[in-house]
């Protein structure tokens, strides 16, 4: 796996090259672009490779100075994506956990193919009201957010019901995710058994990996969404990571795919979800 910021390093050299372009049409050195936005040299230079991002007006004045004024609000909507692609959680969060279910759902909506892993907890689109309420007052405590978590329970179980409709859900979990005891033992157990009920929707496949698997190939990584083909999230502990960078993408479907030959299905799926639900006593 990449380190965490590489897509946002890579989309910023990416725009990084499409500045140099639109420079280089104009017939303008650095020191020339420079010049004409009463800027250092190396401001161009830190914008170009990437080591800076440019503010809105910077790109506005950079298309203006290069006579490519068409250009300016396509280069604003590219910084804009790559500014959201690392989120961290305070201004993700800072209206409230409902704000925060409810700007994922158009993603939700338009995707047609999921696939998730998870090593520590079960995924939203089969997660229990009671399970998910748990989650999010841990959240809203440990980060001392506006307490609208009924608000945002009732987002999130609203959510699920896609998973009742054409799309499609892999889910992979480690077992030691099945052992969390997220919300305390009975909200466990009811997880768990609604778990078992879940994957036997046709639209939901659900792999176990269990925890002798042999992990020389792969070891567990940090949980994702994968969405269709063309984004990926991953929860951090400080940010929220959105990864549209098709190598980047390929990476976590390769990994998927690998994690997918490490589980269990069926009934030894089901086996591994019923002892962890006995070892609750």
């Amino acid at each position: 796996m990449t380190s965490p910021s590489s897509s946002v390093q890579e989309a910023r050299k990416a725009l990084g090259q499409r500045l140099r372009e639109i420079r280089s049409e104009a017939g303008l050195s650095k020191r020339a672009l420079a010049a004409l936005l009463g800027w250092h040299e190396s401001k161009c230079s830190r914008f170009e490779s990437g080591t800076r991002a440019p503010s809105e007006p910077d790109l506005r004045s950079w298309a203006s100075a290069c006579g490519a004024a068409g250009a300016a609000e396509d280069l604003v909507s590219t910084a804009r994506g790559i500014d959201g692609m690392y989120v961290d959680w305070r201004r993700m969060e800072r209206s409230g956990l409902k704000r925060a279910q409810e700007s994922v759902l158009p993603l939700w909506e338009r995707t047609q193919r999921f696939r998730i892993y998870s090593h520590a907890l079960i995924p939203g689109p089969v997660q229990t009201s009671s399970y998910i309420n748990a989650l999010l007052t841990s959240i809203q405590n440990r980060r001392g957010l506006i307490n609208d978590v009924p608000e945002a329970v009732k987002i999130r179980v609203d959510k699920q019901e896609i998973v009742y409709g054409n799309h499609r859900f892999a889910i992979l979990l480690e077992e030691s995710a099945l052992r969390k005891r997220i919300g305390g033992t009975d909200v466990l157990a009811g997880q768990l058994g609604y778990l078992l009920s879940a994957a036997a929707l046709p639209s939901v496949s659900i792999g176990i990996i269990p925890e002798d698997a042999d992990r020389s190939g792969l070891w567990p990584v940090e949980n994702f969404f994968l969405f269709d083909d063309h984004t990926v999230n991953v929860e951090l502990v400080s940010a929220h990571l959105t990864i549209t960078q098709r190598h980047e993408i390929a990476l976590y479907a390769q990994a998927f795919t690998d994690l997918t030959d490490l589980a269990v299905y069926g009934v030894p799926a089901r086996e591994l979800i019923t002892a962890a639900i006995d070892s609750l006593g």
